[in-house]
């Protein structure tokens, strides 16, 4: 089937950060099995001076290619959601979203987008539990896994260039997790956003694995309300399948259901603490032929069960059967562009909006400075609107959106 897959190919749509994990592991994964993929950049939105455009553009691209599948992982509220219900009711397409992060994402997000796709898959246990009490019917549990083009068998641990690596940004709590192994004696080689050596190419990113005595993964996800307590959440990142394919060992702080697809200390090694992670890898460290056991185990079990390939026919069966499509008998897609363009109307920002966030900026720029200032008024914006108007949050009239596109 023809895929349109809708999503950035950098990192947060910011090419100084790197090829995205998406566009680098999901469209060579659908391709492998047969499909034809087209790409329609969502996140990096340089040639567009607003949503509107980006949203025109979009329905331009749906009706040009005539999709059997959309395959979408919405960042926030850059397609809206007149958009998705424009393709539902104009085109045959199966629309589907990926949702990531719905540790927290759930509650100011994912319940409120979910309605106007066909399916919606979750990677986050939780979350199909509480869709299901939210009256939401669409959601579907998967899981991240690893690129089958990239599963490579571990080398031994003394022919590993690194003794200790992570890959990955650093934001959260990560800088204060290598801070402390430094101070317990244990220097981590660091690559990603915000560290010294700074991003590394997707491609790259295997040997560093491969070439790592112990590679690290952290589960935080940022903060969930527990009542009236914030507390941090963890759940399962990419990188706990991606490790142990690219012939890895993994060394990940645990998150909920993670026992499911790994068995702890024979495939995968998890530290719930600093102290249990320091005690791990001095223990590992001085046990190599134990770290090559569990790095073959770990990579055997990613190999047969945790492959993309294998994630994602699963997931277009469940799509295709409960859509009912029928391949047999192809439709066409038409989008009535001058009944759209009242919400590319409704997106204009008048002088009212515009004296709104002169409002919003002025204190948010002497708080934080002329770089931070726009984005913590961005910040302030979207926390209000999700909490008051909910679903139109992500519309045409969404205020974040209308406020503050270079800032989003």
């Amino acid at each position: 089937m023809k895929i349109l897959c809708v999503f950035g190919r950098y990192n947060y749509g910011d090419p100084g950060r790197g090829e995205g994990y998406e566009y680098s592991n999901f469209i060579p994964a659908l391709r492998r099995l047969g499909h034809d993929v087209v790409h329609f950049e969502s996140w990096h939105r340089r040639d567009y001076k607003s949503f509107a455009e980006l949203n025109v553009d979009l329905l331009k691209t749906v009706e040009h290619e005539n999709p059997d599948l959309i395959f979408c992982v919405l960042m926030h509220y850059e397609l809206w959601l007149e958009t998705l219900e424009t393709v539902r009711h104009s085109c045959p397409a199966i629309i589907i979203n990926w949702s990531t992060d719905d540790s927290w994402k759930y509650a100011q997000f994912s319940r409120l987008v979910a309605p106007v796709f066909d399916l919606y898959a979750t990677t986050y246990p939780a979350a199909l539990t509480q869709s299901r009490m939210d009256g939401l019917s669409n959601f579907i549990l998967t899981q991240w896994a690893a690129d089958a083009d990239k599963l490579a068998d571990p080398l031994p641990a003394r022919q590993c260039r690194y003794q200790v690596s992570f890959v990955g940004s650093a934001y959260g709590n990560r800088p204060q997790w290598i801070a402390e192994l430094k101070k317990r004696g244990i220097d981590t080689v660091c690559f990603g956003h915000g560290w010294p050596s700074g991003p590394v190419p997707a491609a790259d990113i295997q040997g560093i694995i491969r070439e790592s005595v112990i590679s690290l993964n952290f589960g935080d996800s940022g903060l969930v309300m527990r009542g009236l307590i914030p507390r941090r959440s963890r759940q399962i990142k990419a990188r706990v399948f991606e490790v142990p394919g690219a012939g890895g060992f993994l060394m990940t702080e645990n998150a909920d259901k993670l026992e499911s697809f790994y068995i702890p200390g024979k495939e995968i090694v998890v530290f719930n603490d600093i102290d249990d992670l320091a005690g791990k890898i001095k223990h590992f460290l001085s046990h190599p032929d134990k770290r090559d056991e569990i790095a073959r185990a770990g990579h055997a079990r990613t190999r047969d069960e945790h492959t993309y390939d294998l994630r994602f026919r699963n997931l277009l069966e469940r799509a295709t059967r409960s859509s009912g499509t029928n391949d047999s008998d192809p439709a066409v897609c038409r989008i009535d562009f001058s009944a759209f363009s009242a919400f590319v109307k409704a997106h204009e920002v008048g002088w009212a909006l515009k004296i709104l966030k002169f409002g919003l900026l002025v204190p948010c720029l002497i708080l934080s400075g002329g770089k931070r200032g726009p984005r913590l008024a961005r910040r302030l914006m979207f926390e209000i609107s999700w909490r008051l108007f909910r679903r139109q949050t992500y519309s045409a009239r969404g205020l974040p959106g209308r406020l503050f596109y270079q800032e989003s």
